[in-house]
C-alpha cells in the first residue's frame, strides 16, 4: 500500500506540472499491454518515485504472472534484515527452455580439462551469450534499481522493437534490481520522511542528505563493493554463488557517483590489474563504443577511462573477471532525489538518471548479442590459457601448511573453494620439493582454470604498471591527488596472516577436495581430566571458543605467561577452564564448544608446570563477561563502527552495545567495562561528548574501564584537553639536510626578506617546500608490525603482524614511562608487506606503533594506529583485538605496576 503522503505528493505535482506529456524512456517503443507497466502495478510511472524493496519484489512478480515463459525470478540470498535477494532472468521463450543445457553448457565451457576443442566449438556455436547487470550495492544509488526493473519491463513488453528482438535471440540477461536491499530501504524511508509538498531542487534540502549513517552501506554498514574476495556479507556471498552456478560472460555493475558528474562507463581507467588478459582488455572497448553510440543518440553525456580503475579485484566489476568475464563498472550522477539542481544551476530529474542507466543496460546487451561468439570463445580461451601457464610458470603448487592459526588457514582453504578455486586437503603428511608438511595441509595445483584468481587473491604484491606509478610519482611532487582508486594490496595470505609457500612442483599425498561448507571440526581430547581443560591461545577458533563460553556462563582463566605442562608448551594467553569451578558437566559442554567453534581442547589431571606459570600464580587471571560498548552515530567513520561490531557480533557471535557518541557523555557506564572508539574525526568527538561528557570518561577509565580506540580516536585522546593518551602524530619528515635551523622564522606575509639564489632545481624546490606539511596521504598498503612479547596484549599473537595502513597519520612512539609500544612497524626493507607505498612515508613509519597501552588510574587506553578490523578481512590482527577486548578487563583490577 502507497503511503497517503506519496499519493498526495504525486497529485500536486501532477497538477503544476500542468499535465506535460508523459516522459519516454525509449522514444517510440510500443509495448504489450498484457505485460504490467509501473504504474498498473505501483500506481505511479518509472521514475516518478523511488521504489521501495518491497515494491521492487511486487513488481518482479507481477512481471513474472504476466510473462512466466520469459522471466524466472529465483532468490539468491537473504540480507542481514531478511530482505529476499532476487535475480531475474530474462529470455526469449526457447532459451526459457533451455536455461537447464544453457547452465551446464557454461560450466562444460569453463574447463577445458573435461571439454577438448571440438566439443566447445559445438557449445559456442549453440550456446547464448550470457549478461548480468546488477543494481544497487551502494544503497543510496537510487536510480540503478529502477533502470533495472524498467529493462526487465522493456524486454518482455517492446517485442516489436528490433534491438530487443537482437537481444532476446542471442542473450539470456540476468538482472539483479538490489543488491543491498536494507540500504536501499533505509535511504527510502529517510526520503519519504523529509520530502515536502514538491521535490526540491536545493542540493542540501534535508530529502538530499542523510543522516549518520546513510543508506550506502548494508546492516553492518559495510560497502559490500569492496567485499567480492572476501565474501563477509551473505549479500555478496549469494551472488557469488549464483555467478558460479552460471558464469555469465558479462557483468555490468550499475551506480551512482557526484551529482555535479555525468555518465561514466568502460573502458576502466589505469591501472589495470596486470592479471587480466588482452581479450578481456579489448572487450572494453566493445561495450564502451556501443554505450557511446547509443548515448550520442539520446544527446547524453559521457566520460571513460578516468577515476573508476580496475586494479583491485575486490569490486563487483572486479572479481568477475577472475573466472573469465568481462567486468564494468557504470557511474551515473545522482539526483539523491527527484529533482537536483548542479552547482552550475542546472536541474536534472530522477527519471532522467533512470533513463541514462536503461540506455547503458540495454546497449550493454545488445553489445553482448553482437559479440556472441566471441565472448564465448574468449571465455573457453581464459580458462585453457590459465590451465597452460600454470603448468609452465615457476609456481606450480601454492601450499598452505596446516599450522600456526590452523583456524585461519582453514578458512582461508574454505574461502578460496567457496570461491571456485580447487583447493585440495591432503588426508597424511604432505610433500613438495622435497619439503614436509603437517597432514590436512591444503595445496592449489595452479594448473586450473582460476589460476588468475589465485594469484589475485594470494600474491603478497600485484604490481601497478610502471609508468602509471611514474606518473603518480610525478603528480605527489607537485601536490597533486594520487589517482589510485582504493588499496594497493589486499592479499588474503597476508592479510589472515597465515604461511603460504610457493613450490615449484606438484605437491605429493592422499588429497580430498575441499568444501568450503564442510571445515574441520574442533576436538577435546581427555575428556575425563579431573584437574582442568586448556585451550591454547592464538587462533580465531579459541577466540569464539572463549566468546561462547563467557556467554554460558563458564568460569575461564588464562595465563599472561607461556608455560610447559606434561612435556607440552602452551602458549600465553591459554584459556583454562577448571573442573571445580565449573561443575561435573564441564566436560560435555566444552565437547560441544569445541565442534561448533571448531577450538582444540586437552584435559589435565594435574597441575604442575614444569616451566612458566603455575596455574594459581599472579600471572593468570580470571577473564569475566564483558559488556562491550561501541561508540555510534557521528562523528564516528560508520564502515569502521560496522566492521568492528561485525567482527565481534558476526564472526566471534559476542554482543555490542552501540551507545550514540552524542548520548555517551551522560550514558550510565556503570556496567560498561569496554568501550571502543572507532575512527572518527578528533574535533568532533570533543565537540560532541563536551567538556561535561570528557570529565566523566575520564573518571570511567580512572576507576577501572578500557577504552580501545582506533585512527582517528587517538588524535581526540591525545588532545590536551583530554589527555587520556600520552601520543602524538607526526609532521611529515624531512629529507636530510633540509631541515630548518631553529633560529630561522617564517616571513610574515609582505614583509622584506633577504634574496636568495636559487641556482638548481634541487634549490627551487627547496625554497618552496611548506614549512610544515603532513605525510602524503596513502591509499592502503599491508605493512608489517613486531609485537612486544612481554606484554598481555599480545598474548598468543604471531611474533609479526600485518596491518593496513592509510591516510597519513604516524604517530610517534610512546614515552616508555608513560606506557608500551605493544606492537611496532619493522623497519624500511622489511616494512612492507604488499602494495606500494611512497618512499618518505614508508621511511618515516618505521619504527612507529601500530598498537599502544597506556595505563589510566585502575583502567587503560589501548590504541591502534591502523584499524584492526579493516573490512573484517585482516583476521591476522583479531588475536591482538580479542585481547585489547577481553583480556583488558582482568588487568584492570590488578595493581598499576602490573
Amino acid at each position: 500500500m502507497r503511503h497517503p503522503i506519496a499519493l498526495l505528493v504525486l497529485a500536486m505535482a501532477f497538477a503544476l506540472s500542468g499535465a506535460e506529456a508523459k516522459f519516454e524512456f525509449w522514444p517510440g517503443a510500443i509495448y504489450d499491454a498484457s505485460v504490467p507497466a509501473f504504474s498498473k502495478v505501483l500506481g505511479y510511472d518509472a521514475g516518478e518515485r523511488i521504489t521501495s524493496h518491497a515494491g521492487i519484489l511486487q513488481y518482479f512478480d507481477a512481471l513474472s504472472a504476466a510473462a512466466g515463459n520469459r522471466i524466472k525470478v529465483f532468490e539468491c540470498g537473504r540480507s542481514w534484515e531478511g530482505r529476499k535477494l532476487i535475480c531475474a532472468v530474462v529470455a526469449s521463450e526457447s532459451n526459457m527452455k533451455r536455461l537447464p543445457e544453457i547452465r551446464a553448457g557454461m560450466r562444460r565451457l569453463a574447463d577445458p580439462r573435461v571439454t577438448s576443442d571440438a566439443e566447445a566449438a559445438k557449445l559456442i556455436a549453440t550456446l547464448p551469450a550470457t549478461a548480468w547487470i546488477a543494481a544497487g550495492v551502494h544503497g543510496n544509488e537510487i536510480s540503478s534499481s529502477e533502470a533495472v526493473m524498467l529493462a526487465a519491463y522493456h524486454l518482455l513488453a517492446a517485442r516489436k522493437d528490433p534491438s530487443v528482438t537482437e537481444i532476446l535471440a542471442k542473450t539470456v540477461l540476468f538482472l539483479v534490481p538490489t543488491q543491498n536491499p536494507d540500504g536501499h530501504d533505509r535511504f527510502v524511508r529517510h526520503y519519504e520522511q523529509n520530502e515536502g509538498i514538491e521535490p526540491d531542487v536545493h542540493p542540501q534540502s534535508a530529502e538530499h542528505i542523510e543522516p549518520w549513517p546513510g543508506g550506502r552501506g548494508n546492516h553492518y554498514l559495510f560497502d559490500l563493493n569492496r567485499d567480492w574476495i572476501a565474501l563477509t556479507q551473505p549479500e555478496i556471498r549469494g551472488q557469488v554463488k549464483a555467478l558460479m552456478e552460471w558464469h555469465p560472460l558479462v557483468f555490468a555493475d550499475l551506480h551512482e557517483m557526484g551529482s555535479d558528474s555525468t555518465y561514466y562507463f568502460a573502458p576502466e581507467a589505469a591501472p589495470f590489474n596486470p592479471l587480466l588478459t588482452k581479450d578481456q582488455v579489448a572487450a572494453l572497448d566493445w561495450f564502451g563504443k556501443n554505450n557511446a553510440r547509443w548515448f550520442d543518440k539520446f544527446g547524453f553525456s559521457y566520460f571513460t577511462r578516468d577515476v573508476f580503475d580496475a586494479f583491485y579485484p575486490g569490486y563487483g566489476a572486479s572479481w568477475p573477471s577472475y573466472y573469465g568475464s568481462v567486468a564494468m563498472t557504470y557511474e551515473q550522477a545522482s539526483s539523491r532525489g527527484l529533482l537536483m539542481r548542479r552547482t552550475d544551476e542546472t536541474t536534472f530529474r530522477f527519471r532522467e538518471t533512470v533513463q541514462h542507466h536503461f540506455v547503458a543496460a540495454l546497449a550493454t546487451a545488445e553489445t553482448a548479442a553482437r559479440n556472441r561468439e566471441k565472448l564465448l570463445r574468449n571465455f573457453y580461451a581464459y580458462s585453457k590459457t590459465a590451465i597452460e601457464e600454470g603448468r609452465k610458470e615457476k609456481v606450480r603448487t601454492y601450499i598452505l601448511p596446516r599450522r600456526g592459526d590452523v583456524a585461519a588457514v582453514d578458512k582461508l582453504a574454505g574461502l578460496l573453494a567457496g570461491q571456485g578455486v580447487e583447493v585440495k586437503r591432503s588426508v597424511g603428511v604432505l610433500r613438495a620439493a622435497g619439503i614436509e608438511y603437517p597432514a590436512a595441509s591444503y595445496a592449489i595445483d595452479m594448473a586450473q582454470p582460476a589460476r588468475r584468481l589465485v594469484r589475485t587473491l594470494l600474491d603478497a604484491d600485484v604490481k601497478m604498471d610502471e609508468g602509471f606509478i611514474k606518473e603518480q610519482e610525478r603528480r605527489r611532487a607537485k601536490k597533486l591527488p594520487d589517482e589510485i582508486y582504493d588499496v594497493t594490496a589486499w592479499s588474503l595470505a597476508l592479510m589472515f596472516n597465515v604461511e603460504l609457500v610457493a613450490a615449484a612442483g606438484p605437491a605429493e599425498a592422499q588429497f580430498e577436495m575441499v568444501d568450503p561448507g564442510k571445515l574441520p571440526a574442533g576436538r577435546l581430547t581427555h575428556p575425563a581430566a579431573t584437574l582442568a581443560f586448556l585451550a591454547p591461545w592464538g587462533s580465531a577458533a579459541q577466540g569464539r571458543l572463549l566468546t561462547a563460553a563467557l556467554r554460558q556462563g563458564l568460569r575461564v582463566w588464562s595465563s599472561d605467561k607461556p608455560f610447559v605442562l606434561t612435556g607440552r608448551r602452551y602458549p600465553a594467553g591459554t584459556l583454562i577452564f577448571k573442573v571445580k569451578e565449573n561443575g561435573e558437566r564441564l566436560a560435555a559442554r566444552l565437547e560441544k564448544l569445541a565442534a561448533s567453534t571448531g577450538a582444540e581442547i586437552a584435559g589435565t589431571d594435574s597441575g604442575w608446570v614444569e616451566e612458566g606459570a603455575d596455574f594459581g600464580s599472579r600471572h593468570v587471571n580470571e577473564l569475566r563477561r564483558p559488556t562491550v560498548a561501541l561508540a555510534w552515530d557521528r562523528p564516528v567513520s560508520s564502515t569502521a563502527a560496522g566492521w568492528t561490531r561485525f567482527v565481534l557480533e558476526r564472526q566471534y557471535h559476542y554482543p555490542v552495545t552501540p551507545i550514540r557518541v552524542q548520548s555517551l557523555g551522560g550514558a550510565d557506564l556503570a556496567k560498561v567495562q569496554v568501550l571502543i572508539l572507532p575512527d572518527g574525526a578528533a574535533e568532533s568527538y570533543a565537540s560532541t561528548l563536551g567538556a561535561n561528557g570528557i570529565r566523566r570518561l575520564k573518571e570511567w577509565v580512572g576507576t577501572g574501564g578500557t577504552i580501545v580506540a582506533m585512527e582517528g580516536a587517538l588524535t581526540f585522546l591525545a588532545d590536551p584537553k583530554v589527555a587520556l593518551l600520552d601520543l602524538a602524530r607526526e609532521n611529515a619528515a624531512r629529507p636530510s639536510g633540509t631541515e630548518k635551523k631553529t633560529s630561522e622564522k617564517p616571513a610574515e606575509a609582505g614583509a622584506r626578506i633577504d634574496g636568495k639564489v636559487l641556482a638548481s632545481e634541487a634549490d627551487y624546490q627547496k625554497a618552496i617546500r611548506a614549512e610544515k606539511e603532513m605525510p602524503d596521504a596513502v591509499p592502503g598498503v599491508l605493512v608489517r608490525a613486531r609485537l612486544d612479547p612481554d606484554h598481555w596484549i599480545t598474548a598468543g599473537a604471531s611474533p609479526t603482524v600485518n596491518a593496513m595502513f592509510s591516510g597519513r597519520d604516524i604517530f610517534a612512539p610512546m614515552k616508555i614511562d608513560k606506557g608500551v609500544n605493544a606492537a611496532v612497524f619493522l623497519p624500511d626493507g622489511k616494512l612492507v608487506a604488499g602494495g606500494y607505498l611512497w618512499r618518505e612515508n614508508r621511511e618515516q613509519l618505521a619504527y612507529k606503533p601500530l598498537a599502544v597501552v597506556q595505563r589510566q588510574g585502575r583502567g587503560y587506553v589501548i590504541g591502534f594506529t591502523c584499524n584492526p578490523c579493516f573490512r573484517a578481512y585482516l583476521d591476522g590482527m583479531n588475536v591482538l583485538f580479542l585481547n585489547a577486548v577481553f583480556r583488558s578487563p582482568a588487568h584492570t583490577r590488578t595493581a598499576p605496576g602490573e
